[in-house]
């Protein structure tokens, strides 16, 4: 393990993406995701997936060189094609275009389509909150859960995010897979050859496992159960279905280098609150409260510690991570 400032790390990220068939501007987005995510905590979003993202566009299975186009179809409604690059670069597009439009309109959405694995989807959310915006975000993945009762796994672990202003303090993010774990922790055991607890997924033949590589091969658990499923269903309709994407079951792998494009999608809406009603302000009562229970915190207090902490003294890694640099 070495200690890097996020400045390092950042250029370190980018000279490898660059050295495997990426763009500087790409490259440059794409290392941006990776070390704030390594610096707010989320390590299985950070920068242990680089190597695997520099495989990628190594072989072609993501476009390192891809430019994301947006087409507006309505005053409201936008449409970026990601063109089987890398989702960040997308995202930023979408993000940058969907501030003006919902200040002026009250609400605005853009669907993302021919994307890929977009990490810690909290840290696009916030970037819209910080604009005074509240902001939804779905994504969808790769099928790794079954519908409830069932055992064929027609369902990506299907993030959600949220973010909403404050009037003197960060956004409050919340950001969160309807996978009981995000599978990001058992690829994270499956490399480490750690143990998994037995209620996180199931092998093969739909039992409990402990074994991470079997998980892998197998299916994640639901959060919440049956609630859950039913909540990763809306979300596969949202963020492919709504947006024209593959699906979950017809998705390749974000975790290797083989096969065609994954092609999924993902689903951002941004709302100004002040044209809804009373806009941050009265919001901030109901987080002040909470803010105020004894034993209780608002999401993302946490990941706000650690990114101030790694602001000023760095983040730990590991060498392989930076394979090629």
């Amino acid at each position: 393990m070495a200690k890097l400032s996020l400045a390092e790390a950042q250029a370190k990220a980018e000279a490898v993406l660059m050295t495997h068939k990426t763009s500087a501007a790409n490259a440059k987005s794409v290392a941006t995701a990776l070390v704030s995510a390594q610096a707010d905590g989320l390590g299985t979003h950070g920068l242990l997936r680089l190597a695997n993202y520099a495989a990628q566009a190594n072989c072609g299975k993501v476009d390192g060189f891809a430019i994301p186009t947006l087409n507006q179809t309505a005053p409201s409604a936008l449409i970026v094609d990601a063109a089987n690059g890398f989702a960040y670069p997308a995202i930023d597009l979408a993000i940058t275009a969907l501030v003006p439009v919902a200040l002026a309109q009250g609400i605005a959405a853009a669907s993302i389509t021919r994307s890929g694995h977009c990490g810690a989807m909290g840290l696009a959310v916030e970037r819209i909150a910080e604009r005074g915006m509240i902001a939804i975000m779905f994504a969808n993945a790769p099928a790794a859960m079954a519908p409830w009762g069932g055992q064929t796994p027609l369902m990506g672990t299907n993030p959600i995010a949220s973010a909403f202003p404050r009037p003197a303090s960060p956004p409050v993010v919340i950001d969160l897979s309807l996978s009981k774990v995000a599978r990001g922790n058992v690829v994270a055991a499956a490399q480490q050859g750690a143990a998994i607890p037995d209620d996180w997924a199931l092998d093969v033949d739909g039992k409990p496992t402990t074994d991470a590589k079997a998980a892998l091969a197998g299916t994640m658990l639901p959060l919440g159960g049956a609630k859950g499923a039913a909540l990763a269903l809306m979300v596969e309709a949202m963020a492919a279905g709504l947006t024209g994407s593959h699906f979950a079951f017809e998705a390749s792998s974000f975790l290797d280098a083989k096969g065609p494009p994954p092609a999924t999608g993902q689903f951002i809406i941004a709302i100004n609150p002040a044209l809804f009603g009373p806009g941050v302000s009265y919001i901030e009562r109901l987080f002040t409260m909470v803010a105020a229970e004894k034993g209780a915190r608002l999401p993302g207090e946490r990941r706000l510690a650690n990114r101030q902490k790694a602001a000023q003294e760095g983040i730990e890694v590991q060498d392989s991570w930076f394979v090629g640099s």
